[in-house]
């Protein structure tokens, strides 16, 4: 009697793709219904944000297909170089000649008709080096100096130039996820509390040192305190999403959303889509997006190897943690932030990588298990 190990394929999980690409679907219809007003307006044109935003979403798919069948393994290999570049792109924006500055913030890279929000990026390669460190190191895990330096550092380094870009929201988004996959991967208990308590002081230090940042909590808290505007478009959203009732105002009816939600068309589109769907809508999209986790996390328990529990795992919450804090700003649950909504704002950076996000999820559901065969 001998042991030999056989290769067996699960197959992709065709109901996570599935719903990949619907929520891809509905942000296109919701943008065209959300920005056709304002495109036709500003670019004489009302179909300009969705066709720009169909041609990211091929590229994105394109990309989506190739990690799906990419060895991730291999891409470990570079994950060294690959860290390094995406933290000089972050820096890029800084640079008068191909960084865009607008609004007090530097952001952007752009070349000629093409630009790119780095710290988008930072949303996929940030949990793949941590995936990759955390179980390289999972020996040292208990030991600060030898297990948690390194990603630790690198996570504080990515916070860094990203909130230096004048990006708090990113910025702290990406540390609290980075948090998750830490605890995740078995860190000692007094490790992340002390971590998590650290977080809470020096978030407030840094909102009370920019005063946009406090006046959007101030009118967040009182809403009837609101200098400058700070709080008018969570003020308009909030009641673009009640104007939408039970059964919403239709496809394409909405009319709140146009004559009173500045720029809805990126971080307040979920305003739009609330106003139309109604309460049946928010439903189905909440289904939606709970139906993306709960196959993005069974994809990842079932991972044989901790780097692609921790990738998926990572991978997964960032764009749930990203639809909670977009809804949470337009419901006026928390303070207003710049996190996009994943799938629906308008924005080729944050609608690429999600879709390579979710594809080297894909990549893990397909992955060949193995198991002991007796002959």
């Amino acid at each position: 009697m001998m042991m030999v190990m056989e290769q067996t394929h699960r197959g992709y999980d065709h109901l996570f793709v599935a719903t990949v690409i619907l929520l891809t679907g509905a942000g296109l219809v919701t943008l065209y219904s959300a920005s056709h007003a304002f495109a036709d307006r500003w670019y004489d044109n009302r179909l300009y944000l969705v066709v720009r935003q169909a041609v990211y979403a091929a590229i994105g798919f394109a990309l989506f297909a190739a990690m799906t069948r990419i060895d991730i393994e291999l891409f470990r290999m570079f994950i060294t170089p690959v860290v390094l570049f995406t933290l000089l792109l972050c820096i890029l924006p800084f640079f008068p000649v191909i960084g865009v500055h607008a609004g007090g913030a530097a952001r952007w890279i752009r070349v000629g008709n093409w630009g790119f929000q780095p710290s988008e990026l930072v949303k996929f390669v940030l949990p793949v080096y941590l995936a990759h460190i955390l179980e390289k190191k999972q020996d040292l895990i208990e030991y600060f100096r030898d297990g948690l330096m390194a990603p630790v550092v690198v996570t504080v380094l990515f916070f860094v130039v990203i909130y230096l870009q004048n990006d708090f929201s990113t910025a702290l988004f990406i540390t609290i996820n980075a948090l998750i996959m830490f605890f995740l991967a078995g860190i000692k208990l007094r490790y992340f509390i002390s971590a998590a308590v650290m977080l809470f002081p020096v978030s407030a230090l840094l909102i009370v040192t920019k005063e946009y940042r406090l006046l959007r909590v101030l009118a967040f808290i009182d809403p009837e305190f609101q200098p400058l505007d700070a709080g008018f478009q969570s003020d308009a959203s909030e009641k673009a999403v009640r104007f939408g009732g039970l059964l919403g105002q239709g496809i394409g009816q909405g009319e709140w959303k146009i004559a009173s939600v500045p720029a809805i068309q990126s971080d307040f589109i979920f305003a739009a889509f609330a106003e139309e769907g109604g309460f049946i809508g928010v439903l189905i999209f909440l289904f939606c997006f709970g139906l993306f986790a709960f196959r993005g996390y069974r994809i990842a328990f079932s991972s044989p190897s901790l780097f692609g529990r921790l990738l998926c795992a990572g991978l997964v919450t960032t764009t749930i943690l990203q639809m909670l804090m977009n809804i949470s700003v337009v419901a006026r649950v928390v303070p207003v932030t710049g996190v996009p909504l994943p799938f629906f704002s308008a924005g080729g950076s944050s609608l690429i990588t999600t879709l390579v996000s979710a594809g080297c999820v894909a990549n893990f559901s397909g992955r060949s298990a193995v198991r002991p065969v007796q002959l």
